[in-house]
């Protein structure tokens, strides 16, 4: 072939011989290049003259720059100024070009990830095109998440991490704009916050898909929080509330695994041989590890709220964001800041006085989305917070939302309102108030009856003293008598010595070993580990034994010349063998409360051992919440009383937020169900009755049944005599042609039998 075919409008040719040959064919290549450059000058002078020929040219640069990399090392810059610089005046196909030979040199490794990212960021803002963005917004999240396959590419993270502050931090300067009233009709196109909304959008596509799960990510959203634009806002808040609204928008990058059901029905339709069974079991595998590799990606280890930096100093910007533009934000925005505000509060045991005060003049029942509101004020309340602070909220709800005035509903919320109140504070509650509360047990109202009970059962938990004599109850009353006392606010319990069920745990995995060894028949173990089990073993058996307290061997012998002493101390006098006896029964005493002490001290040991040579993973103390349900679920049939059965439903339902895999935090919580509390069915509505018709009829014809034509070739109804087999006994006995058979003569039944036998006459002729 000549090189004189190789013409200019020829560049596909020339790209596919280059790649052949890179060394023969580099003056052509030169030749190119040239003629790209002079375009590229005419094209920034006149974007729209020889736009299809300077695609073509950049399209076949791209395509062959790895082989040429000195000549052609300054083409990516040259088109990322272009984006970057003339974007405006580019017209919508020259923008996707330049776009996508970009991404092209990324995956050809001619460029770094951060020098696509930082031509790709400005991007996003300015396009106008769907498509474009959404092409931008793809390449984006696959290129960190690639880059984050393996290991966590630090070097590149931080990168991004620091563009994305930038994008956030150039709009915090400008005034803070409402989405209500005046501000929001006056907002200028620069108040859009574009840059700073696509720098939260993709940190928290990020976060959720399991690519960054570090506190820097959880900054650049914390900073969000506070950005002028409402709408900015509303996405960060969205992020630390958990909410789901937003994960429609999202881009699923989502890897395209088979269709497991869909190859399981081709392979019982098609030819069964063992290298097709073998092929469906690898890729049956293959989809359940790469969904479990999956899950554990998105799964974060700590929920943001507890990965922020400074939480205190986030809360009062929060209420002092909440507070400065109370009039410029709707009350929906209003309550996301309150229930994040909330949520912080309680997670991370902070004082922010002021929000009790400002919180106040919601606390009526008539408010616009009051469950929420008491939501976010039962969740800002701590074993920390002051009693005083809350006692006039306490009050304030008492008087609005509980009175005769109010439906039961609007009773019913105020008092569990005041419930979550008073378990996070039992402080805040007043004497008086308590008992008018608890008076509310008597109301036929099932939801206001339950609440009440609610409350009572909670003071007779934490403070039974508050309560009247004739409504602590009984374990209540025992422990007044014995003399517990609640601890007063500010003063802290006794120091932890002991993980309540790690003896269970203890036990079940010393069972486990036996089994095993047994199982496998492994014997033979070292001298530190067989004595170490023999010293469970007896600890265990020391314990477990009802009352009874093992004595070693001098006790024994004490025990013993103590006993010959008192049969001869009939013989002696009756002072000096009182006297001796009495100093015997003290030194008797003595012994037993050493024993005691060793068999304390060996229990303190063993739990210690246990605690410090095993480290307890999130496993272990679910495994000790399943043994301590065992346990008082044992308990429970055995006929354990009614302080059994709430030790187990709260040991229940704390398996249930340990399964949820929030921990703690997630026990702050509260939500509107437990305000409003049980409440019985509203009648429906029109609507609603003539939506569950529809639902009813969906699957079936319009009009008649499919009695009598299901086996039929022809559409028709049932015949009379298909109809008569169906006929109830009692109907047929009275109808006329029975009774006629019944009174008829004997003339008249010779006729009929004549005529029969004449008919199957005629019927075989």
């Amino acid at each position: 072939m000549g090189r004189g075919v190789l013409l200019t409008s020829n560049l596909p040719q020339l790209q596919n011989l280059i790649k052949r040959d890179p060394t023969a064919y580099k003056e052509e290549f030169l030749q190119q290049w040239n003629h790209y450059n002079s375009i590229c000058q005419i094209f920034q002078i006149n974007p729209d003259e020889n736009a299809q020929h300077f695609r073509e040219l950049v399209s076949f640069i791209a395509h062959v720059s790895q082989c040429y990399p000195k000549e052609t090392a300054d083409f990516p810059t040259q088109l990322s100024s272009l984006l970057l610089e003339s974007y405006g005046t580019l017209s919508p196909d020259t923008r996707k070009c330049l776009v996508q030979n970009l991404v092209m040199l990324r995956n050809k490794d001619v460029i770094t990830s951060i020098a696509l990212l930082q031509t790709l960021f400005p991007l996003l803002p300015k396009t106008t095109s769907s498509t474009l963005r959404g092409f931008i917004r793809k390449t984006i999240l696959s290129d960190i998440r690639t880059a984050n396959l393996r290991t966590k590419n630090h070097k590149l993270n931080r990168a991004v991490q620091a563009m994305l502050f930038g994008m956030v931090e150039r709009g915090m300067d400008g005034e803070v704009v409402g989405d209500k009233g005046k501000l929001k009709a006056n907002a200028g196109p620069g108040h859009n916050g574009e840059e700073a909304m696509w720098a939260i959008v993709l940190t928290k596509e990020l976060w959720r898909k399991g690519i960054w799960n570090d506190a820097k990510t959880v900054s650049i959203i914390a900073l969000g929080c506070f950005h002028p634009v409402v709408k900015v806002q509303s996405a960060s808040l969205h992020f630390f509330l958990g909410s789901d609204d937003e994960k429609e928008d999202s881009d699923d990058e989502e890897e395209d695994l088979p269709n497991v059901r869909a190859l399981q029905h081709r392979r019982e339709i098609n030819k069964k041989t063992r290298s097709g069974d073998k092929k469906l079991q690898k890729m049956t595998k293959s989809v359940k590890s790469k969904r479990k590799k999956r899950a554990d990606a998105i799964a974060a280890n700590f929920p943001a709220i507890q990965l922020l930096n400074d939480p205190q100093t986030f809360g009062e910007k929060l209420y002092d964001l909440l507070n400065k533009y109370d009039k410029r934000f709707s009350l929906d925005h209003k309550i996301l800041l309150m229930q994040l505000l909330s949520r912080v509060m309680g997670g991370h045991k902070l004082c922010v006085l002021g929000f009790y005060t400002y919180i106040m003049k919601y606390l009526v029942y008539h408010q616009l989305r009051i469950p929420a509101i008491l939501v976010a004020l039962a969740q800002s309340v701590h074993d920390f917070t002051p009693p005083d602070a809350v006692t006039p909220v306490v009050r304030k709800l008492a008087q609005e939302f509980v009175h005769p005035g109010v439906g039961s509903e609007v009773i019913a919320a105020g008092i569990n309102a005041i419930r979550e109140v008073c378990r996070r504070q039992p402080w805040s509650m007043e004497e008086d108030l308590l008992g008018d509360l608890i008076e509310y047990r008597k109301s036929r109202d099932k939801a206001v009856t339950a609440a009440a009970r609610g409350l009572l059962q909670l003071f007779r938990d934490v403070n039974p003293g508050m309560l009247k004599r004739r409504e602590r109850g009984k374990e209540a009353s025992m422990g007044i008598a014995k003399g517990s006392q609640p601890l007063p606010f500010g003063h802290s319990a006794q120091a932890a010595v002991d993980i309540e069920g790690l003896l269970l745990l203890e036990d079940h995995l010393k069972k486990l070993r036996e089994e095993d060894g047994v199982v496998s028949g492994e014997e033979e173990e070292d001298d530190a580990a067989a004595w170490e089990g023999w010293d469970v073993e007896s600890d265990s058996d020391s314990e477990s034994s009802d009352g009874w307290i093992s004595v070693d061997s001098d006790s024994d012998n004490d025990v013993e010349i103590s006993d010959s002493e008192d049969e001869g101390g009939k013989r002696k006098k009756k002072g000096k063998g009182k006297a001796k006896l009495a100093m015997e029964e003290d030194e008797e005493d003595e012994d037993m409360e050493a024993n005691k002490e060793d068999i304390a001290e060996d229990a303190v040991q063993r739990i210690s051992s246990l605690a410090t040579t095993k480290i307890l993973t999130p496993a272990d103390f679910a495994l000790i919440n399943d043994l301590r349900v065992k346990v008082a679920s044992e308990a429970v049939e055995r006929g354990g009383g009614s302080g059994t059965k709430r030790k187990l439903a709260a040991l229940e339902s704390q398996r249930k937020l340990l399964a949820s895999g929030d921990g703690t935090l997630a026990e702050t919580f509260v939500s509107e169900e437990d305000i409003l509390g049980p409440r019985k069915k509203t009648k429906a509505d029109y609507a609603e009755r003539v939506a569950s018709i529809e639902k009813g009829r969906e699957g079936r014809e319009k009009y008649g049944s499919l009695k009598g034509k299901k086996n039929k070739g022809t559409p028709s109804s049932s015949t009379n005599r298909e109809k008569a087999r169906n006929k109830p006994i009692m109907m047929i006995l009275a109808s006329g042609a029975v009774k006629g058979k019944k009174k008829a003569s004997l003339r008249q039944k010779q006729r009929k039998l004549r005529a029969h036998i004449d008919r199957a006459k005629k019927a075989y002729h």
